[in-house]
């Protein structure tokens, strides 16, 4: 029996990576994780008895609103300014000096091109100055981790839908650094087509922590009646490539954007917390069909999953989360992966050992 498990937006850091690292004394491994992959400038101190001692974040949605959506240049300069603010209280709120962290790790990639150096070098610097061993992690394996962070129950494998603005993948993870793509997405993510789909509702965003424009179709949603437009959006892959494990989310978008067109739905607030609602629910029903036709492959051919984790920022949605429920140690000249296949990370754990 699969035990269901749903979990939010992840710190995604290396508190699940196998350490390489020296431990004479016997105690909890201490690790500054550095995270700079979209818009939000990140740092969490974490202990390898999965305690968070500290987590700070800070968003830039005052300047990629006026912009429609996530400018990754100005992302880039919002995290060169948050930065050095973010660590130093990620570390004071944790009591700690950087010399007294085991590692620094920080997110390598994917992500957007501007932004990732940005996490990097502060990373790299201050391993380099302090001697400290340096982890480059992937963004995905992050948010599959998570789930071990969260509960002992999540052994491996298990199988791990991750649901964010720039992916959307289905894996089974059978080990560190292994993991099996299953699904993955045929054009626009999930979170990308949710938040293109709240600019087209013309939805402000949602201020602070977990806000922005897919917060804000959430909202909009939790008031707005989803049989007044469901029947009329088209549900993704049903008739052609019915039988193939993937997703697909562009045509999804394009209905509603037309919708939105042909019924004037801005002009009345409670249409557009209608479609809002609509959008929502096709949306999940996409994911569950799919999610039911990989059970019932995977667990023929890998018998003994333990969960069923779903991750990412868009699983921080109530609504989804409701209908859902159901060696390495790098050397410090690393530099970033904007495209990075998660299945690659078995042959770097392998040519590790």
């Amino acid at each position: 029996m699969l035990r269901p498990l749903v979990v939010g937006r992840p710190c995604r850091f290396a508190l699940q990576k196998r350490w390489i690292l020296s431990n004479t004394q016997n105690k909890p491994l201490v690790v500054l994780g550095i995270e700079t992959s979209c818009d939000d400038t990140s740092a969490a101190i974490v202990r390898s008895d999965r305690t968070i001692l500290s987590e700070v974040v800070r968003g830039q949605q005052s300047l990629h609103e006026p912009m429609g959506g996530v400018v990754p240049t100005l992302a880039s300069k919002g995290h060169s300014e948050n930065m050095p603010g973010v660590i130093c209280e990620a570390l004071d709120k944790a009591q700690l000096t950087v010399d007294q962290l085991d590692a620094i790790a920080v997110t390598r990639g994917p992500g957007l091109p501007p932004c990732l150096p940005v996490g990097l070098n502060a990373a790299k610097t201050l391993a380099a100055v302090h001697k400290k061993p340096l982890i480059g992690v992937h963004h995905m394996e992050g948010h599959a981790l998570t789930a071990r962070l969260a509960s002992e129950q999540v052994q491996f494998p298990f199988m791990a839908l991750l649901i964010s603005g720039g992916h959307t993948l289905l894996l089974v993870a059978h080990q560190l650094g292994h993991y099996q793509i299953l699904a993955t997405t045929l054009d626009d993510a999930m979170g990308e087509a949710i938040d293109k789909t709240a600019r087209a509702l013309a939805l402000p965003w949602v201020k602070g922590r977990r806000g922005g424009p897919g917060a804000a179709l959430e909202q909009a949603a939790l008031q707005g009646d989803p049989a007044r437009f469901a029947s009329r959006l088209p549900m993704p892959m049903l008739q052609r490539n019915k039988s193939v494990l993937a997703f697909s989310f562009s045509g999804l978008k394009t209905a509603v954007a037309r919708l939105i067109e042909k019924d004037r739905i801005l002009d009345h607030p409670q249409l557009v917390s209608d479609m809002a609602a609509a959008f929502q629910t096709v949306c999940v029903q996409h994911l569950e069909q799919k999610l039911t036709m990989a059970l019932e492959n995977e667990t023929q051919q890998t018998p003994n999953l333990s969960a069923l984790v779903v991750s990412g920022g868009v699983a921080s949605n109530l609504f989804f989360r409701s209908r859902l429920k159901a060696g390495l140690v790098d050397d410090y000249t690393i530099t970033t992966l904007p495209k990075w296949s998660i299945e690659s990370l078995k042959e770097s754990s392998t040519s590790k050992n």
